[in-house]
């Protein structure tokens, strides 16, 4: 792990923040603190954090706004730290964005292996990214969270686009339900049934003749690139 690597933490209770900057400092991570929503936001856009954890319930505004906000531009990992505990609240968070989520109290091992795990994951997608995918009419520009279709802006959701890039970086594959699910919401999500709808949202948007988005009935999809769709 690198000396670098800059976590921000988004908390407005000082005792709560102090105490989350101590375990992450003395697991050699360097952190920052914002104490409400607005302040945060700048502090993402200039100091650049590596990852955000992130309260819900700040002073200013709601910790969901700003992981939506977040999500328009940048992939950054964030991890909800919450005292809300109903799943709904956890649903949200995650379908708005948010890359995982610890409810209060929370043990320090917890909070140290999310971070951990997090952080690994962002060092494999950096690793193997690329900028841009282009099938047939659609385009999908990972750097800028865009998708367009004959050259005009489709708008998707967070989650919908991370399912897009899955499936093409996955191009040609057939895949499970469940590795789709692992791989896009994570082991923690409650509804394996958020990859039909979601698929199916995509296909409304994107591929409503299912020519690329192919089922492979009683295992998954497959994402089929346009030369071999046309066949």
């Amino acid at each position: 792990m690198s000396a670098k690597d800059k976590i921000l933490i988004v908390e407005d209770e000082s005792s709560i923040s102090n105490f989350i900057s101590a375990i992450l400092t003395a697991n050699s991570y360097e952190t920052i603190i914002s104490r409400c929503g607005a302040e945060a936001y700048s502090m993402i856009t200039s100091h650049c954090p590596d990852l955000v954890i992130l309260d819900l319930g700040l002073p200013d505004r709601d910790g969901i706004e700003i992981i939506e906000s977040v999500r328009k531009w940048t992939q950054l990992p964030i991890v909800v730290v919450s005292a809300r505990m109903h799943e709904r609240d956890k649903v949200q968070a995650l379908d708005a964005g948010a890359d995982d989520y610890i409810t209060k109290p929370f043990a320090i091992e917890e909070l140290v292996a999310k971070v951990k795990a997090n952080m690994r994951r962002e060092d494999r997608n950096a690793a193997g990214r690329h900028d841009m995918y282009n099938f047939g009419d659609v385009a999908i520009n990972k750097g800028h969270n865009e998708v367009t279709k004959n050259g005009k802006h489709v708008d998707v959701t967070y989650r919908e686009f991370q399912l897009l890039v899955y499936l093409a970086e996955n191009a040609g594959k057939m895949l499970k339900r469940e590795e789709i699910f692992d791989a896009v919401w994570g082991h923690d999500y409650a509804d394996i049934g958020s990859v039909t709808v979601t698929i199916k949202n995509l296909r409304d948007k994107i591929d409503a003749e299912k020519q690329v988005i192919r089922t492979v009935w009683g295992v998954g999809y497959k994402f089929v690139p346009p030369t071999e769709a046309n066949l």
